[in-house]
């Protein structure tokens, strides 16, 4: 590789590798790509913008699930927030080694649940007051008098045991919630049930039929939360079963079949048609369209070929590949993936230390209502009355959905985002973004790609196509960027390549090469001055635009020139215009010289601009639009952003960037398309939404419904019975559960996101003012 093309400045500066996985892999560009000469550094700046094998440095990988106590559910429950249900992992392997998780809670509350209600249809139709209430004789035997109370007793100890066990669990914490206020409801009416049978108490305080089906709907509606936990949990699981159950390991001449988790570092391992990849890798043989949808949320496969990196899970559509493993177990992708998936599923925001304190509040009020019912309507003469509504009350005051409404559309909306390559590490940071009102973007590598492509060609004599394919043959044998640039345009546009030789180059000025019996030279600035040749009038203007200009000469006359510039990305100008849509600002910065930020920001109707911005400043730049008001995301994939995503209210790395990058970024987008901003922010506002809707339904039904149970319209002839509220209780918190399950719908695919942001009426038109660059 030759000096040849020196004076573009461009730096040779050491930042991450994009294909190494799992580690900051340095890399120092030589000055020996520098051979055009002339033009600013920051025209060529440029950052990896891969996803990284582990985005985070949270243990857990693929592997199987371990769930806490599995065996006392209540346990689980006693926790404030049942999103917390404990599960670990570790290990790495095939998608049969995963294990089940909420699954077990699934099938233990669905087993008690059947078994329960079994015990419970005799409970109920042998209760003398249920015959009583529905006017049937009991049959005349002495044993049947004892049929509720002992099927009754089994209903409680064993059907109430994971609700019994989470009351324990709650006053040994002191911190007394649903499972509590659960325990006491049913304890009470057990003790009640025991006194009346054996005649120590009221006759009317045999409540074994209620009982039963307070045990039973509770149970029910423990199975339908554990169940939707259990979906959620599923996109982790998804993750785990991308892996395939055997890979095609090389050994020699042959292969054999191993299993991924087998798998070391070098190992080679053979990608069949349609066959998924075993493990993170370098593509060292073929060529592929490999579909990487279900890490990126792209559609379209993606073009791999030797020196590529693949990800483990993704899918080799039309030809086989040979790849060499480079990360396996936790350094995967996939791993990382699942890391922030389950550490934003178990992070709390603010919505959730409402919810919390909420459940904790309503248990106090719960028990007051119930000491108050017992002594107004004992003092009013109806103490067995007054039992029965205070067992009501607490029954109905459960904060069931008050403790789902917040951990469901956390685990739901996460869980959707990483389905579509948008990884939340920080759920307040997500939080937030509901209320951002400034976007700023780092032009380099996230609005534009971070590599020039030719913009402009402008001939003399021959025909543009004859002039590019003249350059692209010279700049053949060169690795400068610009000249991959050049023969690039070339292969895109179809031309004929002619064979050259007598290849040479020539630091800061360019290169030459004899092509058929010709002379052609492609350089900068210092090409022309070396031979005493003005430049072409028309490339003024593009140096005016920030281009990158080289001429082209034939036998020492100038042939033409070629425009050259970091090629804006197609999607960035869509993402400026739905979030302009939205009404938010939208804000470039970059450390380009002002022409080449001014020409990017016209071209994409960037609102303010801030050019020649050092690295270290870039934070400050954030400091001062906070200091006007505004609430600023920031987007980028550098190291020399990790300082602004840091101070931004909300830091969104892009193309899931450098680790550096992503230590500061509470939000990581697998892609590179800047659309998926729109993603976050769709995602932030409709689960904001489904939290406020879930939390005025459940603290709203037992402002409502404590009332009624306490009896405050009893003397107007309604009385509230204690079972229908077990059964409103349940139902308010399916009503939740169906609530978030909406999110489900969300299509948070770039496309999408960017046409739902068009349809949003505005509240006001955006401010979009013209400011100068800064």
């Amino acid at each position: 590789m030759s000096d040849a093309h020196q004076g573009h400045d461009i730096k040779g500066e050491v930042r991450p590798e994009r294909g190494q996985r799992g580690r900051t892999a340095p890399r120092t560009d030589p000055p020996a790509h520098d051979r055009h000469g002339g033009h600013d550094a920051g025209q060529m700046e440029h950052e990896g913008h891969h996803l990284p094998s582990h985005v985070d440095a949270h243990s857990g990988g693929l592997g199987p699930s371990a769930v806490d106590d599995g065996q006392r559910p209540g346990a689980e429950h006693g926790r404030s927030r049942h999103g917390d249900h404990g599960n670990s992992h570790g290990g790495s392997g095939g998608h049969g080694e995963h294990g089940n998780g909420h699954g077990d809670h699934v099938a233990l509350f669905r087993r008690l649940f059947w078994i329960n209600l079994a015990l419970a249809v005799p409970t109920v139709l042998l209760s003398g007051m249920f015959a009583d209430l529905l006017g049937y004789s009991l049959p005349d035997s002495p044993g049947v008098a004892w049929v509720a109370p002992i099927l009754g007793s089994v209903i409680y100890l064993w059907g109430g045991r994971p609700f019994l066990t989470g009351a324990i669990t709650e006053v040994r914490a002191r911190k007394p919630g649903m499972m509590l206020l659960i325990g006491m409801a049913i304890s009470v009416a057990f003790v009640a049930s025991w006194g009346a049978t054996l005649g120590l108490l009221a006759h009317d305080l045999d409540f074994w039929w209620e009982l039963a089906l307070l045990v039973v709907i509770m149970l029910l509606g423990h199975w339908l939360e554990m169940r939707s936990l259990a979906q959620t949990s599923s996109a982790l699981d998804s993750l785990a079963a991308l892996l395939p159950d055997e890979a095609e390991k090389v050994d020699g001449d042959s292969t054999v079949m191993a299993a991924p988790s087998s798998l070391a570092l070098g190992d080679v391992v053979v990608v069949r048609p349609g066959g998924r990849v075993p493990a993170d890798g370098q593509v060292v043989d073929g060529t592929a369209d490999v579909d990487e949808s279900m890490i990126t949320g792209e559609s379209r496969p993606v073009r791999r070929t030797i020196g590529d990196q693949v990800v483990a899970g993704t899918v080799s559509t039309d030809s086989a590949l040979r790849v060499q493993v480079d990360a396996v177990g936790d350094s995967t992708v996939l791993a990382g993936i699942r890391r922030l998936v389950e550490q934003a599923q178990s992070s709390t925001t603010r919505a959730q230390l409402l919810a919390d304190r909420a459940a904790g509040w309503l248990f106090w009020f719960a028990l007051i209502a119930a000491v108050i019912t017992v002594a107004i309507w004992s003092a009013v003469g109806t103490p067995d009355f007054a039992v029965i509504r205070a067992i009501t009350v607490l029954v109905i005051a459960c904060p069931h959905a008050l403790g789902l409404a917040i951990p469901l559309v956390v685990s739901i909306s996460t869980e959707r985002a990483a389905r579509a390559g948008v990884l939340v590490k920080d759920r307040a940071a997500l939080e937030r973004m509901r209320v951002v009102d400034t976007v700023l973007f780092d032009k380099t590598g996230t609005l534009t790609k971070g590599e020039p492509a030719v913009h402009d060609v402008a001939a003399t004599g021959a025909d543009d196509g004859e002039l590019l394919a003249l350059a692209a043959a010279a700049e053949t044998d060169s690795e400068h960027p610009l000249a991959r640039a050049i023969t690039a345009e070339a292969g895109r546009r179809g031309l004929p390549v002619p064979r050259a030789d007598s290849f040479e180059a020539s630091t800061a000025v360019g290169v030459s090469a004899t092509v058929q019996g010709r002379r052609v030279a492609v350089g900068g600035p210092n090409l022309l001055t070396e031979r005493g040749i003005d430049p072409l009038p028309e490339t003024r203007q593009w140096s005016d635009r920030g281009q990158i200009v080289l001429h082209v000469l034939v036998d020492g006359q100038v042939a033409g020139a070629l425009g050259l510039a970091d090629e804006v990305r197609h999607e960035s100008r869509e993402a400026v215009d739905a979030l302009h849509a939205l009404g938010i600002r939208v804000v470039m910065i970059t450390g380009d010289a002002e022409p080449v930020a001014r020409a990017v920001g016209a071209e994409l109707g960037i609102d303010q601009v801030f050019a020649g911005v050092r690295p270290e400043d870039k934070s400050s730049k954030v400091a001062s639009l906070q200091g006007a008001g505004r609430n600023v995301a920031m987007v980028g994939d550098g190291v020399n952003d990790a300082p602004a995503l840091a101070q931004a209210d909300v830091g969104v790395a892009i193309g899931a960037g450098t680790d550096v990058a992503i230590a500061s970024a509470g939000v990581i987008l697998a892609s590179d398309d800047p659309r998926s901003v729109l993603s976050v922010i769709q995602l932030s506002r409709a689960g904001y939404r489904k939290m406020t809707q879930n939390l005025w339904w459940a603290a709203g039904y037992n402002i409502a419904a404590v009332p009624l149970a306490a009896g405050v319209l009893a003397p107007m002839g309604f009385v509230l019975p204690m079972e229908i509220g077990a059964i409103l209780m349940s139902l308010s918190t399916v009503v939740v559960a169906a609530n978030a399950q909406l999110l489900r719908r969300l299509n948070l695919s770039p496309e999408a996101s960017t046409a739902a942001a068009h349809d949003v009426q505005r509240v006001g038109p955006p401010s979009r003012t013209a400011v100068p660059a800064a």
